[in-house]
């Protein structure tokens, strides 16, 4: 199944689509929001992967509704050096079925639904993960994409 095409901005103003990452393994993760505690954590467990994912010749890239001065402020805080989109509307976050129930101090809302995404060099999405917990995500995403180089 090919993923979902987008075209959003990232933190420097730069429109991104999926086709520019043709060629290449991609890593998309979809996050609630800038400067909490869970997104920063896996913001920067991807970011000190970042090398081990080049290596294996995958870019990452985040996604959220944060506007692009946010993206920036968080991207420069925390040293991330790949891009974080902006996703105001939420309507790639859908398309990717990224949002759904969740708990929020007893209450259930709707929201974003921590979510990670391997595409293939041709576009084509290769394993998904929803209601990703933080704590070995990572190696997980590593160890799929590894399997996916070697197939």
């Amino acid at each position: 199944m090919k993923a979902k095409s987008f075209s959003l901005l990232d933190q420097w103003g730069n429109r991104r689509t999926l086709e520019q990452f043709e060629g290449t393994y991609v890593v998309v993760y979809f996050y609630p929001k800038d400067f909490t505690s869970g997104c920063t954590k896996e913001a920067e467990a991807f970011r000190d992967a970042a090398e081990r994912f080049e290596a294996l010749g995958a870019k990452i890239v985040g996604i959220s509704k944060d506007s692009v001065e946010s993206h920036a402020k968080f991207a420069n805080k925390l040293g991330l050096s790949f891009p974080l989109l902006s996703d105001p509307d939420l309507g790639v976050t859908e398309r990717y079925g990224a949002i759904g129930p969740k708990n929020m101090y007893g209450k259930i809302v709707q929201g974003v639904l921590r979510s990670t995404f391997l595409i293939g060099p041709d576009g084509t999405l290769l394993r998904s993960w929803n209601r990703v917990r933080v704590p070995g995500h990572i190696e997980a995403v590593l160890e799929a994409l590894a399997r996916y180089k070697t197939s």
